[in-house]
């Protein structure tokens, strides 16, 4: 019997008021095997994955709360720093907020001054988006107007969470156009692998599968160029602490105030980790594979302590997606969706505990 067969997956919902007078859904992913996964279809979000330590004990490692009024909703002015919301439609930032596409200028929401970032004032975070459960999972659909946050095109998006052979949370993206436009979706979870409430995540064992990363200037827009990590505080291509070099005297480090940077991953596919996140004293260890080019690391230098998180790097996020304020960078790997095509991603979660 395979690894599939014996973890076979039960998934349970319930419906959550919110304070605007809608609802919104919770749904419950459980495996049998220690690894449980909670979301909503209220962005699209991650809200809990709990998972073994090395001592079979169960822990929360996602930032966040099973509460949804500590989210936003669209019209609401709170903030909760994309805490496992899917991002779109164009996660991270495109500089100064526009971009030309056959010969049309673009002006999208500039909601990072000047710049666009995540989406907008109202992206894919904040909006309610049509589940329905599916085999291991629940997949989730939304629409996005021609114009929406100032983007051309009537955008059809899909993401499909599920669980896979007992110890994976597969994340995959899809989206189609009547127009070209640009798509950038990725899944923003905020981890801590010795449990949600630990203050920092500074004493994590951290490995990406990257010869270069993306320098960029002190507003997080990226150079434009891929400078090599050899050397520098950016080089994880072997297991260094995410807090050991965090704070050198190093240009970049100062424009991130820490990690806030993508790295170009050397063979970006799913047969292949890109990146593991480990933590010694629970003995957790989370393998990341994933379809696209880049990972964006984020220490979580700006996390408030506010019930969500625990305040500043008590949390890291390591974003699969496409590399920042690419519709201005013909030289990054293309994001341009076209009528006819299909913009896909997939993103696996591998958790484990060392005996």
């Amino acid at each position: 019997m395979s690894r599939r067969q014996q973890a076979m997956v039960v998934v349970r919902s319930r419906s959550i008021a919110l304070p605007n007078g809608t609802d919104a859904q919770l749904f419950t992913l459980g495996a049998g095997t220690g690894l449980t996964v909670t979301l909503s279809d209220l962005g699209a979000t991650l809200i809990a994955i709990s998972a073994p330590d090395r001592d079979g004990g169960v822990d929360n490692v996602l930032l966040g709360s099973h509460d949804l009024a500590d989210y936003p909703v669209a019209g609401s002015a709170r903030s909760h720093h994309y805490l496992g919301a899917t991002c779109g439609r164009f996660a991270n930032r495109i500089a100064g907020a526009r971009f030309v596409l056959d010969g049309h200028e673009y002006r999208v929401a500039a909601n990072d001054p000047p710049h666009h970032l995540h989406g907008g004032v109202v992206g894919f975070d904040a909006l309610r988006w049509n589940a329905q459960l599916v085999t291991d999972g629940v997949t989730m659909q939304l629409e996005s107007a021609d114009g929406d946050q100032g983007f051309p095109g009537t955008l059809t998006v899909q993401a499909t969470f599920r669980i896979i052979d007992g110890d994976t949370l597969e994340i995959a993206y899809e989206a189609t156009s009547d127009r070209p436009t640009h798509v950038n979706l990725t899944s923003h979870g905020y981890f801590n692998l010795a449990g949600r409430d630990s203050i920092t995540a500074a004493d994590h064992l951290l490995t990406i599968a990257a010869d270069r990363y993306l320098p960029i200037a002190p507003d997080a827009i990226p150079l434009g160029t891929l400078e090599p990590v050899v050397g520098t505080p950016f080089d994880f291509r072997t297991p260094r602490a995410i807090g050991e070099r965090i704070d050198a005297d190093h240009p970049q480090i100062e424009a991130g105030d820490g990690y806030n940077h993508c790295f170009a991953l050397d063979t970006p596919r799913l047969d292949r980790t890109s990146a593991v996140l480990s933590h010694r004293g629970s003995g957790r260890r989370m393998a990341i594979a994933t379809s696209v080019p880049g990972l964006q690391l984020y220490s979580g230098n700006a996390l408030p302590d506010d019930g969500l998180a625990r305040g500043r790097r008590s949390g890291v996020a390591i974003e699969a997606q496409h590399f920042p304020d690419t519709p201005n960078r013909p030289g990054f790997p293309a994001t341009r969706l076209d009528p006819g095509e299909t913009w896909r991603s997939v993103t696996r979660l591998t958790f484990s505990a060392d005996g």
